[in-house]
């Protein structure tokens, strides 16, 4: 009896921001996504977008998206890989940057191994990785946090916490916060942690406005910037 091959699972990086994706994303992205037609996406708008300036002479109406968000039910999970199991190829997109690294596509890799379909990840830029090349920090041991606590107090608690582990292990802490909320965290980060601890904010990356600082808090505490809206990563290290 004939079985047919299942279908690959494409883990496709999209631009950090409004770059051309060529000037960010080698031709082996380009090429891929001329051969695929179904994808699953963070935001539909946003993958439609890139896809038309990336490969423009793809008809739009020949695409198939499923969404996968923070509302998706789990139970759709296992339909979206259903082309898979029949022997397509699927795409998978964050809404910005590389699917899978602080994104909710990881549930749909998992599930793709458990299913025995090849995964493939493609080369494309990430935020966290390119923030810690550029933060002269330790790119031997560090840590992605995720966000902070909304509530103040615990906000700074998670500070400290994640100074002291720095400082224990020798480990950079990573974190995100809503874009509209960075100078708010600025202000509780040079108010919380101690003034000789490093603190590397890395906001716009691969972008034009593209800003990567690493000081001493005591020596942030000293210069003027602004933050607000736009995509920042913080990295604190404690090294005495």
């Amino acid at each position: 009896m004939d079985v047919t091959p299942k279908g690959k699972l494409y883990l496709i990086p999209i631009p950090l921001g409004d770059n051309e994706p060529l000037e960010v994303l080698p031709a082996t992205v380009q090429h891929t996504i001329t051969q695929l037609n179904t994808y699953i996406v963070e935001n539909e708008k946003t993958a439609r977008r890139f896809i038309k300036k990336i490969a423009p002479e793809i008809p739009q109406p020949s695409l198939q998206f499923s969404l996968l968000n923070k509302h998706t039910d789990a139970k759709e999970h296992s339909h979206m890989l259903q082309p898979c199991m029949e022997g397509k190829n699927v795409g998978l997109m964050s809404e910005a940057g590389c699917p899978g690294i602080a994104d909710p596509g990881a549930v749909i890799v998992k599930l793709a191994h458990e299913r025995g379909i090849q995964v493939v990840p493609l080369v494309g830029p990430s935020s966290l990785l390119l923030a810690m090349m550029a933060s002269g920090m330790n790119g031997q041991s560090f840590a992605f946090n995720g966000y902070l606590p909304i509530d103040k107090g615990e906000r700074k608690a998670a500070l400290k916490n994640w100074e002291r582990i720095s400082f224990e292990r020798n480990q950079s802490q990573l974190f995100i916060e809503t874009p509209y909320r960075n100078m708010k965290l600025v202000e509780d980060i040079l108010q919380t942690v101690h003034p000789n601890t490093l603190l590397c904010i890395a906001a716009d990356i691969t972008l034009p406005t593209e800003y990567i600082k690493t000081y001493r808090v005591a020596d942030w505490k000293k210069q003027k910037m602004n933050l607000d809206k736009r995509p920042t990563l913080f990295i604190l290290h404690k090294t005495s």
